[in-house]
């Protein structure tokens, strides 16, 4: 047995728990492909594609927008297999309760998706198509923090709570607000996309020519007369367009709140470290995320161009929530307290182990 696995440390869990979270970026790149396609429907039936055994569906079918949706079924479920490997590795191998239960709240959770993604093919609800992508993102965060949890470094991460490694309650609450926003961005992102209205707002930086457009019952019939007129493309309403001027605006706090976050923790923490440097990573991520969404608007919805807006977001509210958890591991030993007791493990113990 090698030195990790006797200090409960197990390499290639750790390696399986890396390429879950990889094949689930994957899986959402997917499912960004699928709703920019406008392919969610291409396969009406689930869980066959169209009365074949998914796993048996004639290689020379996979055409169009069949070939984006089933080829996301099929990474979906490869993705559950592997989350449920992982579930079961960890119950047996690693020695922390937390992480056994945390590896079943994962399966858990790839399992509802799985159902969701079903109910929205069969049940014709786009709004089951916003919870999916919601959960997607989630279940993506909660990959990588496995991937975290297992690595070799967590230990010492972990157990760097002494006063010269703490984080102030200040910028902890500043970076998880931070975080939440994001989620909230990409609820709003999600709500956008899965109502097949292409885009709302067809300019930017302003907005039909305005810095607030216009949204009364005259403008938005002159808005939708020259939709079907140049593009031929579904009617918008008023919420649409102000949905997107909503997450426009969430946008720009975003960039703004993540600036802050990367000056304070520059400046509290130092600019060697670790925490520093993700938070620096953090905004480029952001500034990157902010190029993506114009060039989104600018390229008519590219597909290719709103995917990638999607996966970035990912990133971004993936870097968020493992900065977190750094942090509060790094805080106060009664905030380590809180944070590992949720999981029903006793700090000390968490942190050697």
């Amino acid at each position: 047995m090698s030195a990790n696995a006797t200090n409960g440390i197990h390499p290639w869990l750790h390696r399986f728990a890396v390429l879950t979270a990889f094949c689930t970026f994957l899986l959402l790149g997917l499912g960004g492909l699928v709703t920019s396609h406008e392919a969610g429907m291409s396969v009406p039936d689930w869980p066959n594609t169209y009365g074949y055994n998914m796993f048996l569906f004639p290689f020379s079918q996979w055409v169009g927008g069949i070939f984006y949706e089933h080829t996301h079924r099929l990474l979906a479920s490869g993705v559950g297999l592997m989350t449920t490997i992982l579930a079961v590795w960890l119950w047996f191998k690693d020695s922390r309760k937390w992480m056994h239960w945390l590896g079943v709240t994962t399966f858990l959770l790839v399992v509802a998706q799985g159902v969701l993604g079903g109910l929205r093919v069969t049940l014709h609800l786009d709004s089951l198509g916003i919870v999916h992508g919601t959960i997607a993102q989630l279940f993506f965060v909660l990959t990588c923090a496995l991937a975290l949890f297992t690595s070799r470094r967590w230990p010492d991460l972990a157990a760097k709570s002494r006063p010269g490694f703490r984080v102030p309650s200040d910028l902890r609450t500043l970076v998880l607000a931070t975080t939440l926003l994001i989620f909230g961005q990409l609820v709003l992102g999600a709500t956008m996309r899965h109502q097949h209205a292409g885009l709302a707002i067809p300019d930017f930086p302003h907005a039909y020519g305005r810095w607030w457009p216009d949204a009364s019952p005259d403008a938005v019939a002159q808005y939708n007369a020259k939709r079907m007129a140049v593009n031929g493309e579904n009617p918008i309403t008023a919420f649409q367009i102000e949905l997107q001027m909503a997450h426009r605006i969430t946008a720009l706090a975003i960039f703004i709140l993540t600036a802050l976050c990367a000056w304070q923790a520059r400046r509290q923490l130092g600019g060697k470290d670790v925490l520093a440097k993700l938070a620096g990573a953090w905004l480029a991520l952001v500034f990157l995320q902010a190029i993506l969404g114009a060039a989104t608007v600018w390229s008519n919805k590219a597909a290719d161009v709103a995917t990638t807006h999607v996966l970035v977001g990912a990133l971004s509210l993936m870097i968020g929530s493992l900065w977190c958890i750094l942090a509060f591991h790094r805080s106060e030993p009664m905030a380590d307290a809180r944070l590992l007791g949720a999981f029903g493990a006793q700090p000390a113990l968490a942190a050697n182990k």
